[in-house]
């Protein structure tokens, strides 16, 4: 059963409940008055109704079938002690119609959803007017009237609730879907739009620049912002969004040491957009120096672009340790692997991306692999 049956199903045992016991309880008042009737029959009416009341509360908590035949059950014996012993008087049967026309009647809200529970409530429609019409010994009665309408309110509550709420549910939920769907869509383009702003303002300007020379800037001004574009490029590369602090000034970093577990994110999140699931084990923050954590992300990155071109797999696993000097990270994938002697020597991505990279900063990696046994790759590099 769906989400939406599920809260129609619980809006209908809710409306059952409160409108069984409210109609009960003003019944048992309303019979309670002096010289309504005698007090034996008070007494048991006010047993069956106490008793339809259990029912009721289970019928809110579960509604199973079973709950709402005895219900009913226990309501009929209650109009049937009302109504059945002869001549029913004025006062009484006014009192009594909230019992037959609205307590029992309320059950009919959960019996409109299969042909066994329509059956079920035509049935017990049918008996508790049959008991209203030989009380009155009237046919064309106001009472007869009541009860016949309070029944067919009841069911046609039940029909309406039973098909409106899932199909108004189904609605919100497709509305609130458009609704996120074009928020993402207002999210990516301004990220498109920053993204194209971040490029002008650097990038593009450094460029314009050395076309032109570098004509009215400086050898030494041109080389630091080149060389800060260059940041900028590794920090974009590593799944980072910098900021802009005032136009033309983006501010990356500002601390000497960067933690490893906020990076490390969005590297994830970068090959999860690729298509390549990346499962992180093991130390969630680590500090590094700026350049040693860009070496090891740059170099851990590279691994993860290998598994997703070459494993024939959709899913990486990383397990970041650490001690007081080295933190290691161990990138794992179950893929096709290869033969570590069949690697010709004129392919530099590795070597360069990763073992030199790393060996630059103090690091190493090695590298492990069979074919049809996967690859696994260890990357260290210093605290």
């Amino acid at each position: 059963m769906d989400l939406f049956a599920q809260e129609r199903d619980r809006l209908l045992r809710t409306t059952t409940r409160f409108l069984g016991i409210a109609c009960t309880v003003v019944s048992l008042v309303s019979i309670s008055y002096p010289g309504v009737t005698g007090l034996p029959r008070q007494g048991a009416i006010a047993l069956f109704s106490l008793l339809m009341i259990v029912f009721l509360i289970m019928v809110g908590r579960s509604g199973r079938l079973l709950w709402v035949v005895l219900g009913m059950a226990s309501g009929l014996g209650a109009g049937a002690i009302a109504l059945l012993p002869g001549h029913v008087d004025g006062p009484l049967a006014t009192a009594v119609i909230p019992l037959v026309g609205g307590s029992i009647a309320s059950f009919a809200l959960l019996l409109s959803s299969t042909t066994r529970r329509v059956v079920l409530a035509i049935i017990a429609a049918v008996l508790v007017v049959a008991m209203v019409i030989v009380g009155m010994h009237s046919v064309f009665t106001v009472q007869v009237a009541a009860v016949l309408l309070g029944w067919v309110l009841c069911f046609v509550a039940g029909f309406w609730i039973g098909n409106s709420v899932p199909r108004a549910a189904r609605r919100i939920y497709s509305i609130g879907n458009a609704h996120r769907a074009e928020r993402q869509a207002s999210e990516t383009e301004a990220q498109r739009r920053q993204g194209a702003r971040l490029l002008h303002d650097t990038v593009l300007a450094t460029l314009t620049l050395l076309a032109h020379s570098g004509f009215g800037v400086t050898p030494d001004a041109l080389r630091a912002q080149a060389a800060e574009d260059a940041r900028l490029l590794r920090h974009l590369r590593l799944g980072s969004t910098p900021q802009p602090q005032q136009a033309g000034n983006y501010n990356l970093e500002t601390a000497e040491e960067s933690p490893l577990g906020q990076t490390l994110e969005s590297v994830k999140q970068r090959f999860g957009r690729m298509g390549l699931e990346v499962s992180w084990h093991g130390t969630g923050q680590v500090l590094l120096p700026s350049h040693v954590l860009d070496a090891f992300l740059l170099a851990l990155a590279e691994c993860l672009e290998n598994v997703r071109r070459h494993a024939g797999v959709t899913e990486a696993h990383v397990t970041i340790i650490h001690d007081d000097a080295m933190v290691r990270a161990m990138v794992t994938d179950a893929g096709v692997g290869f033969e570590l002697d069949g690697v010709s020597e004129e392919r530099l991505g590795f070597k360069e991306s990763v073992v030199n990279r790393l060996r630059d900063v103090g690091g190493s990696a090695r590298l492990f692999s069979a074919p049809g046994a996967g690859t696994t790759v260890v990357l260290e590099a210093p605290r």
